[in-house]
């Protein structure tokens, strides 16, 4: 103890010297990669959903870390770290490691009150890290910020002392020993149990972009020290550099012996610093001028002259007219978007397009968004109020709340030019595989000929196919352990010999069985592993924030060179599945079946989605496969990323990033990919999505 007020009294007294300072402090992150000082964390937290990537290094040490700001309070973290002459192991270890940190208390600057937060880290990982802390930060004026916590576990090796939580339940006074293990699993037995020890450090923000830290660690490093560096003292002291937003500079002295450095690079969904992104200016509303011209009709005008004219004012646009049809002072188009990332822009530009090429006799325009020969809400808008609230102040709202949307129930009509449909592509691919400890970062790119066949509204035929020009994905020589039949962890033999590799080749046919149902029926060669056919049925009515599928495949399991061959190997699977948006951007799955391997469980995951169209997310499967039958990691989780390209270039385009990051791949929960399900195929052309989007309506 006497040890912990010897420090406070250095790091305090270090904060007295360092200065005046006008800069608001910024909250900082640590080597590990989530808000903290140095080495230790502290109470505060980044922006909402800011989005970053840390990676740290010091002598043998090296971390790599993702952190997202959850919600404002929560932030969650995944960690990919090595060790250089790591003791218990030797040699080289790899491991993987999340944290999360929730902070309950609200600093207030009028009053002594700090921000206090609590911690968990490596609590599904294998234990190397598994600490927990309860934390307070201080901000005290003059860019100076003071941070104190209580550790456990790992943040308990200096200056230990009894578990004050042992003075409520005798549990907590010992902890049971780190069995370094597979990782994966979650053993609440060691949460805040055992030992405690005090942390802390002060922050001088020196400038808007300087700032300096002086640290007291309680870590001791009980795997690392001696073997991997020396560790001589418990103070670091560090520098870090705003050197512009989104990326942050950092050099530190750690334990008396050894010279870090680290980077981070951080963004924020909800502000991408693209910005509204540079898409040609939208048609004007073109007003009706005279009375005369009201009486102006499409019989008078001639439906087939009516359909060019919307047809060459929506391809200006970058939309394409799938269907017309015109009742009395009405008319009905069905609309194809190949272009913007957001549907409330598609009918919101296609509304002005009609302003500009229908009769002024027309009063009523009905939207219908087409995707793959499946009809979306219906979007019924009157012409008088896009002529009134163009330049209307509050525009967007106002005529979202004129506009009707109802569910399409009617039989698409195309127009005689749209079918038969050809396309084709000739695009660069990068396939990017993680974390083998052999080597933890492989790649491949190479160039994707892709051809899609349109032969009548709903009905598919899509094939893609691959040739690798440079990459080391195939040079990856770790055998399967897996006790499971192996239908994904042989990944690396499909690397090795699928060059060219036919990654998809189907036909598909997408239909409406009946009001708010949808149908699939997709067969051929559904992914690089796996064909047969798939079929699908989603109740998903068109204002209801809630919608529920079924799934039921039968596939065999293909050839390692991915061509036309099958191997032995033959499954039935298939899923029910619940969807929810949650509202706010949250959005909610949960999926009840069997996998590939044959094993049956439940699969959830949350997303948090963004109006601009990213999204990031988690997901974690529990099957009838126990953690040891699994293997390494325990059980099936990841993250996933969603990034419009549009945000990136800043131009109006519907391709996304996407990206699905797995601590490790086994076999065990293993679902069937296949493109284009339908919750994703409809959900953007119902209600709760234009809703959500609808402020660029007049975009």
């Amino acid at each position: 103890m006497r040890y912990w007020i010897r420090s406070v009294v250095v790091i305090a007294s270090g904060g007295l010297f360092l200065g005046q300072s006008s800069a608001e402090p910024l909250a900082g992150y640590n080597t590990y990669g989530y808000p903290g000082l140095i080495d230790m964390p502290s109470a505060l937290s980044r922006p909402d959903a800011e989005l970053a990537f840390t990676s740290s290094y010091f002598k043998n040490q090296s971390r790599n870390t993702i952190t997202f700001q959850i919600l404002p309070r929560l932030s969650g973290s995944f960690r990919y770290s090595n060790i250089n002459n790591f003791r218990r192991e030797g040699g080289e270890l790899f491991d993987r490691s999340f944290s999360l940190q929730y902070r309950f208390i609200d600093e207030n600057p009028n009053s002594w009150r700090p921000a206090v937060a609590v911690g968990l880290n490596d609590f599904l990982g294998t234990g190397i890290y598994s600490s927990e802390y309860i934390v307070a930060t201080k901000t005290l004026g003059h860019g100076v910020r003071v941070t104190g916590g209580l550790g456990w576990g790992r943040l308990a090796g200096v200056g230990g002392f009894d578990n004050p939580l042992g003075f409520i339940d005798q549990r907590f006074e010992t902890r049971p020993d780190i069995d370094v293990g597979q990782g994966g699993t979650v053993d609440t037995s060691q949460f805040f149990r055992g030992d405690a020890a005090f942390f802390g450090g002060v922050e001088w923000q020196a400038t808007d972009k300087l700032a300096f830290t002086l640290e007291y660690s309680s870590d001791d490093y009980p795997y690392e020290d001696g073997s991997a560096f020396e560790r001589k003292s418990p103070y670091n002291i560090g520098v870090s550099y705003q050197y512009r937003p989104g990326i942050t500079l950092g050099a530190h002295y750690l334990y008396g012996s050894e010279f870090g450095v680290q980077a981070t690079f951080a963004t924020n969904p909800k502000s991408p610093r693209g910005g509204p992104g540079a898409d040609r200016a939208p048609m004007p509303v073109l007003p009706r001028r005279s009375a005369e011209s009201l009486g102006w009709s499409v019989e008078s005008v001639g439906e087939d002259r009516v359909e060019t004219n919307i047809r060459n004012a929506l391809a200006q646009s970058g939309l394409t007219l799938h269907g017309f049809s015109a009742s009395g002072r009405s008319v009905r188009v069905e609309v194809e978007n190949a272009t913007y990332p957001n549907m409330a822009q598609v009918v919101g530009r296609t509304a002005r397009a009609l302003t500009n090429s229908v009769p002024t006799g027309v009063d009523t325009f009905t939207i219908v968004p087409v995707v793959k020969g499946l009809a979306g809400a219906a979007v019924t808008l009157n012409r008088g109020d896009l002529e009134e609230l163009e330049y209307n102040y509050d525009n967007s709202w106002s005529s979202f709340a004129r506009a009707s949307f109802e569910s399409d129930t009617g039989p698409l009509t195309p127009i005689a030019a749209r079918y038969p449909l050809f396309d084709w592509q000739l695009r660069p691919y990068l396939s990017p595989s993680l974390f083998d400890p052999d080597d933890p970062v492989r790649v491949d790119v190479g160039l994707e000929l892709a051809a899609q066949y349109q032969p009548a509204p709903g009905f598919e035929i899509r094939g893609a196919v691959r040739k690798k020009l440079a990459g080391n994905l195939d040079e990856s020589t770790r055998e399967s352990t897996s006790v499971l039949e192996k239908v994904r962890s042989d990944f690396n033999i499909y690397e090795r010999e699928g060059d060219p590799a036919i990654t998809e080749l189907v036909a598909a046919y997408y239909f409406k069985p009946g009001d708010d149902l949808y149908g699939r029926v997709t067969a051929g060669y559904l992914e690089p592993m796996f064909g047969g056919i798939s079929t699908e049925l989603l109740w998903k009515p068109v204002d209801s924030q809630f919608a529920l599928g079924a799934e039921l495949n039968y596939v065999k399991q293909r050839d390692f060179d991915q061509l036309f061959g099958f191997r032995d190997y033959e499954v039935a699977t298939g899923h029910v599945s619940g969807y929810w948006d949650m509202g706010n951007g949250f959005h909610g799955q949960v999926d009840v079946g069997r996998y590939l391997a044959g094993d049956w469980g439940t699969t959830l995951t949350l997303d948090r989605e963004f109006k601009n169209g990213w999204k990031v997310g988690a997901f974690a499967t529990f099957t009838d496969v126990s953690f040891d039958d699994f293997g390494e990691g325990s059980f099936d989780k990841g993250l996933r990323f969603e990034i419009p390209i549009s945000t990136v270039t800043g131009q109006p385009n519907t391709e996304k990033l996407s990206y699905t990051m797995r601590p490790v791949q086994r076999d065990g929960g293993a679902r069937l990919n296949v493109s284009d399900r339908l919750y994703e195929t409809v959900r953007e052309l119902h209600t709760p999505q234009l809703n959500d989007g609808w402020g660029r309506f007049w975009k």
